[in-house]
């Protein structure tokens, strides 16, 4: 491999392991948020059992996504220090307003609330979770921000005498229409994630007989905000579809092995296709769905593959501007694979719930922990579509891969720390993963005795997961 390929690498293996966090941190300061209202105006002991049961899981999550998180700005300036110079005067500011903003306004509520138990009044303790949930959605509204905008640049104007990319506009880099769809899509997905873990760690008890009351409320928590979210997911991807085939019509042709621009445009369900040849040897498609999908019109017009590789040979100088097409078909079809998958399990769930057999049912309380990892699979082959549908840019029409890299780092450095990266966290994976399984097993505290007046409640146990 070159210096090009293996710095991609080290930055992929970092930002899927990243992300794998993420999502969950979104959902399930959530839903934990929503629990806690609960339990303040019901005043019911088992929605306060499962506030810090679900919490205690929560902060697991953030401890660790916070750490690998940082990684990622270290690599900017270290393994793609040519990028960073260019548009670092754009991408840098919604990653500011990140850090300064969002990350401060969660990190400060968050250790509010985790210290807050039986100490300060309950309606701000309550506020205190809400304000850091919604610094995790603002959070991931500035970061959305910055790659939409390497997806779709915006808000900007380059300076020839300084070689660099200068923004003209932080409003249009914070509305660009590619982040419109985008943020909704991953926060959408992200409450599917958490929901889902919720139902799957529920499911676990269940088919044990424990805790049954509680963890009866959280299933159909989890299997509510999993369904909606599922299908709020699939609308939304509906939109982003549309605005993809406008802003990056090469991404959308490589999704579906289009290889000639075709009016009805068919979807493909599976293909086998050569690469080298242009052409699909063996393709079963629904007809004219992905016009419908791209344009609204079962009749309207899609580009394909080889006519936008004239168009952008023309455009932008010769060379290869077609993604790896085999990685971007079959990424697109798992993500929504994984999604419909998911969808199925909670709705499957909820109907068992109404009709009163869901805890009989321990076939589908089985099926139900093991489908909890449905979203992280469409999260991280969503975002390997993502990113490598737009290669060979690294911010689309404006600045290619291979010239991001940082000049002056040699190869057997990417190699050294490439491994080093992975194996520890290969290592952290297996720690963060058997601490957060254990806790998730070991369940909420036992029901409290009978306190008398006057004395205080004791502590939970949140500080467990720092």
């Amino acid at each position: 491999m070159n210096h090009d390929t293996l710095s991609r690498w080290q930055f992929g293996i970092t930002t899927v392991y990243h992300f794998v966090f993420v999502p969950l941190t979104i959902g399930l300061s959530l839903l934990v948020a929503g629990m806690h209202t609960a339990w303040y105006r019901t005043g019911r002991d088992e929605w306060r059992r499962a506030t810090q049961f679900w919490g205690k899981l929560f902060l697991i999550n953030f401890a660790i996504g916070v750490v690998t998180g940082i990684v990622q700005e270290f690599q900017f300036g270290m393994n793609w220090s040519a990028y960073s110079r260019v548009v670092g005067d754009i991408f840098g500011a919604p990653l500011a307003m990140e850090g300064l903003l969002a990350f401060f306004l969660e990190s400060t509520f968050l250790g509010l609330w985790i210290f807050g138990w039986n100490r300060i009044p309950k309606g701000l303790h309550l506020a205190s979770i809400w304000l850091a949930s919604i610094g995790t959605v603002i959070s991931a509204y500035f970061i959305l921000a910055a790659n939409s905008w390497m997806q779709h640049p915006v808000g900007w104007r380059f300076n020839e005498a300084r070689g660099r990319a200068e923004l003209t506009s932080i409003w249009a880099v914070l509305t660009n229409k590619v982040q419109l769809v985008t943020f909704p899509h991953v926060v959408l997905g992200a409450l599917l994630t958490g929901a889902m873990v919720v139902v799957g760690v529920s499911a676990w008890h269940l088919r044990r007989g424990r805790d049954v009351l509680l963890f009866t409320k959280s299933m159909r928590v989890g299997l509510v905000v999993g369904f909606l979210s599922a299908v709020a997911v699939a609308g939304v991807g509906h939109l982003q579809g549309q605005v993809m085939t406008q802003v990056q019509p090469m991404k959308m042709a490589s999704a579906e092995a289009l290889w000639h621009t075709e009016r009805g445009a068919d979807f493909s369900l599976f293909a086998i296709g050569d690469v080298n040849g242009g052409e699909n040897k063996v393709d079963l498609a629904v007809p004219n769905a992905l016009s419908l999908l791209a344009t609204d019109s079962p009749n309207g017009t899609v580009q394909g593959v080889t006519e936008l590789q004239q168009e952008y040979a023309q455009r932008f100088g010769a060379g290869d501007y077609t993604p790896i097409m085999p990685v971007t078909y079959w990424t697109f079809r798992l993500m929504i694979g994984f999604g419909m998958l998911a969808a199925l399990v909670t709705f499957v769930g909820l109907v068992q719930m109404r009709r009163g057999r869901l805890l009989a049912n321990r076939r589908l309380l089985t099926v139900a922990v093991w489908a909890s990892a449905l979203p992280f699979l469409a999260n991280s082959v969503g975002w390997i579509f993502t990113e490598m549908g737009r290669q060979p840019w690294l911010v689309f029409g404006v600045l290619r891969t291979a010239d991001g890299v940082s000049p002056n780092v040699s190869t057997a450095s990417v190699v050294t720390t490439l491994v080093g990266f992975t194996a520890l966290y290969g290592v952290l994976a297996v720690i963060a993963f058997g601490f957060f399984l254990k806790q998730a097993r070991r369940g909420p505290e036992p029901e409290p005795e009978s306190v008398p007046e006057g004395e205080k409640q004791p502590e939970p146990e949140l500080m467990l997961a720092y």
